[in-house]
C-alpha cells in the first residue's frame, strides 16, 4: 500500500463521508463509497445490510453495480473507488473482479479489512488484478463516524 493522496482526493472521501451518514437513515453501519470516472462521480453506495436484508449490500458492491451500469461494462476501467472503511474480503474480490484501478480508503478495519489489515486480497500476485491502494485518507474523521454509530448501539 503506498498511501499516495492526491490534492482531489480529500473532496471525494469527503463525498463518500457524506455517503456513509446516509447509512444512518435505516440504521446501517455508516460506510460510503463512491466510484469517480474522469474526474466525475457515476456511482455512490452506502451500507445497506438492514434496509435491505442483504448481506452483500455493502457500500462497495452497490457503488460498483451503479458504476457497471453507468459505464456499461463490468469492467470498471478508469476510475477510482474511494470508500470510508477499508474493503472487506468479499468487497476486495469484487473490486479485483471489476478491474478497479485504483482504491482510496479512509479507516483501517482491523477485524475484517481484506485491504492490508486482516487479509491482502488486493495485493494477490496469483489473482489478475491489482488495484493500486492508498489507505489513512480522514482516516480519524472516518472512524470517528464508526464510533459514534457503534457507541449509540452500547
Amino acid at each position: 500500500m503506498t498511501a499516495r493522496f492526491f490534492p482531489r482526493d480529500e473532496y471525494y472521501m469527503r463525498l463518500a463521508m457524506r455517503e456513509a451518514d446516509r447509512a444512518l437513515e435505516h440504521d446501517d453501519v455508516p460506510v460510503g463509497a463512491v466510484v469517480v470516472h474522469d474526474g466525475e462521480v457515476v456511482a455512490t453506495g452506502h451500507n445497506e445490510r438492514e434496509l435491505r436484508q442483504d448481506p452483500t449490500a455493502h457500500a462497495e458492491a452497490i457503488a460498483l453495480r451503479e458504476a457497471a451500469r453507468h459505464l456499461g461494462s463490468w469492467r470498471v476501467l478508469d476510475t477510482v473507488l474511494y470508500v470510508t472503511l477499508e474493503p472487506c474480503a468479499m468487497c476486495a474480490g469484487a473490486i479485483v473482479l471489476a478491474r478497479v484501478p485504483r482504491v482510496v480508503f479512509g479507516t483501517w478495519d482491523p477485524k475484517a479489512g481484506a485491504a492490508g489489515s486482516v487479509l491482502d486480497v488486493l495485493d494477490q500476485p496469483q489473482l489478475n488484478h491489482r488495484p493500486e491502494v492508498d489507505g489513512g485518507l480522514l482516516a480519524d474523521e472516518c472512524a470517528a463516524q464508526l464510533r459514534a454509530f457503534f457507541a449509540s448501539r452500547r
